[in-house]
């Protein structure tokens, strides 16, 4: 479905955007700005939230065509690898989440990056492997679940509810998990760029992470990095993208909070809360906490 042309306009933001998308940019002081954030303006961005980090700078497009790769000879992965910085369109909103997302989880998108490189260098770019194509689904659709430690039997639970496709349990009797034992982060930058405009069909993949006890207390920038931290050690575990089925579907607009009209009627409609399809395979992330050791 073709995305369409969003301006750079707070109201027209307020007014028209999922919840998750207003909030981000407020948090990150962008709503008031009259122009649309460049390159060097997401830069100050790293800087301010992530004054530690050591990871790539973001560098404008037009600039890159001009300065250090004129032809367009290397793969969009490679510059990053190489030369430490993430190409950014001008006027992009899909490059400036993903520039967001850089900035909320550094070390896994480093990572996926890495993997990237490892597949490249065995197989070259073209044709892309399976891991590869299942690193950039993650990196443009993905939603993180996190889940905090202390009742496995419950995050057990709430994850297979999800996964069996019983929305209305999850997203209506469980409503009261979700942002207390459940919390759930928009990994994919393609997802936010979509929820400026949502539509009934946008549709996420999940990657569940058991994260501290207390998560649900921490601020939202402590929560982050737990996040982060156990992204990498999950896809890690997960053996890095190599296997499969791993993600699984969720319609964004059921998720609580994210969408207004969020009713029994809204959850009965089964074309987009779409039952579990006959045969499908379970996810390999499942169960996330192992009960006979918890």
């Amino acid at each position: 479905m073709p995305i369409p042309v969003t301006p750079w306009c707070k109201h027209h933001i307020q007014d028209n955007a999922s919840l998750p998308v207003h909030t981000l940019l407020n948090e990150f002081m962008l709503l008031d700005d009259t122009d649309f954030p460049s390159a060097a303006r997401l830069n100050l961005l790293r800087e301010a939230f992530q004054p530690q980090w050591q990871g790539p700078m973001f560098v404008a497009q037009g600039e890159l065509d001009k300065q250090s790769d004129p032809n367009h000879s290397r793969y969009y992965e490679e510059i990053i690898a190489s030369d430490n910085s993430v190409p950014t369109r001008e006027n992009s909103w899909h490059d400036l989440f993903n520039a967001l997302i850089w900035i909320q989880f550094p070390s896994t998108k480093a990572l996926l990056n890495t993997m990237h490189m490892q597949d490249i260098a065995h197989h070259g770019t073209h044709p892309r492997t399976e891991r590869r194509n299942r690193i950039t689904h993650f990196d443009e659709c993905g939603v993180v679940l996190a889940l905090e430690e202390g009742d496995a039997n419950k995050s057990n639970m709430l994850l297979n509810t999800l996964a069996q496709h019983q929305w209305q349990d999850s997203f209506l009797t469980h409503r009261h998990e979700w942002g207390t034992h459940i919390t759930p982060f928009i990994f994919g930058h393609a997802n936010l760029e979509m929820m400026l405009s949502p539509f009934i069909g946008l549709t996420g993949k999940w990657l569940a992470v058991s994260v501290p006890k207390g998560f649900s207390n921490m601020n939202k920038w402590q929560q982050r990095q737990e996040v982060d931290k156990s992204l990498v050690k999950r896809i890690t575990e997960l053996d890095a993208f190599n296997k499969s089925p791993l993600l699984k579907p969720i319609p964004l607009l059921g998720v609580p909070g994210w969408y207004e009209e969020q009713d029994e009627n809204f959850y009965n409609n089964s074309e987009y809360f779409r039952p579990l399809r006959p045969g499908a395979k379970p996810s390999i992330q499942l169960p996330l906490f192992d009960i006979t050791t918890v």
